[in-house]
């Protein structure tokens, strides 16, 4: 990336600002129409889903249940209702098809709190170098499933920012403002993408998930990279590109990191048109012209 230029720049001259914002907007449409559906309920009395992001029934008919919920009701000892159990198990089998953490980019709603967070600290040009260990997230899952366990109560639901923030817009905000506010705080003053990167449970969860998903982010035309590290600059999850752009020549294209939150942000801001959404088995490799050859399959 260019020194003073935001990433996807060239992205835009060449594309349009649409083209180079694609999966951007497409991420926002579907956060904020989420919302609005769980909203119309409350707010409106047309009960189109019944609920909250944890757990919800659409139409009277589709249980949806967060499989992260249901394991930690499970782990304070109650017996699930068998439309929660059914609920998590669609669920879980959405996320295995497009990516655990799509969930983090295409869902959670504060997502559009670090995005600006991200956006922020660029136009501040505000750097730090403070950052916590990403393991932490891992740490903090076992953290949130052994209170549940001790306490046999779902506490972290009470300080959840994703379930604080549905609660919030129906029953008034209140300490979720004050939860919203400290993360955006931090990513913009303290680490970037430190909530989502390296702190949030939730996002370590989904990733668990996403080491098998079918859809994956696949650098499939890399030989024609030109090195410019917008890509790097705007992943939250950046050094899953490492691998599939700097690994060996023979090496697969695809990203396979359960952490990659398929959210399209590197193929909107590359100009060469590097990336592409595609599945875990798309045995294909870039050839040195930049065109798709057969990747070879030792016996």
């Amino acid at each position: 990336m260019q020194k003073g230029h935001y990433p996807g720049v060239e992205a835009l001259e060449l594309k349009g600002r649409v083209s180079a914002n694609k999966y951007l907007l497409l991420r926002r449409t579907v956060q904020l129409s989420l919302l609005l559906l769980f909203l119309l309920g409350p707010w409106f009395g047309i009960w189109i889903i019944k609920g909250n992001i944890a757990s919800s029934l659409t139409l009277e008919v589709i249980p949806l249940t967060d499989p992260l919920l249901l394991l930690q009701v499970l782990l304070t000892g109650h017996s699930p209702e068998i439309q929660a159990i059914q609920g998590a198990a669609i669920v879980f089998i959405f996320y295995l098809i497009f990516g655990g953490r799509t969930f983090c980019s295409w869902v959670c709603p504060i997502n559009m709190v670090t995005d600006f967070a991200s956006w922020l600290r660029f136009k501040l040009g505000i750097k730090t170098s403070m950052t916590f260990p990403r393991r932490t997230r891992h740490w903090m899952l076992g953290a949130i499933l052994l209170l549940a366990l001790i306490t046999g109560s779902l506490a972290w639901e009470i300080v959840n920012p994703v379930s604080l923030v549905y609660r919030g817009l129906i029953f008034g905000m209140g300490m979720a403002w004050a939860i919203v506010i400290a993360i955006l705080l931090m990513d913009v003053f303290i680490t970037r993408h430190g909530w989502c990167g390296h702190l949030c449970p939730v996002g370590s969860f989904y990733s668990l998930i996403g080491r098998f998903s079918l859809l994956r982010i696949n650098a499939v035309n890399r030989d024609a990279c030109n090195d410019c590290m917008d890509c790097y600059a705007i992943c939250p999850e950046s050094r899953v590109i490492k691998p599939v752009l700097n690994g060996r020549p023979e090496s697969s294209p695809i990203i396979m990191s359960g952490q990659c939150t398929n959210c399209g942000r590197c193929i909107d801001v590359c100009s060469k048109d590097v990336f592409v959404f595609s599945s875990r088995f798309s045995n294909v490799l870039p050839t040195q012209e930049g065109s798709i050859k057969p990747r070879e399959v030792s016996s």
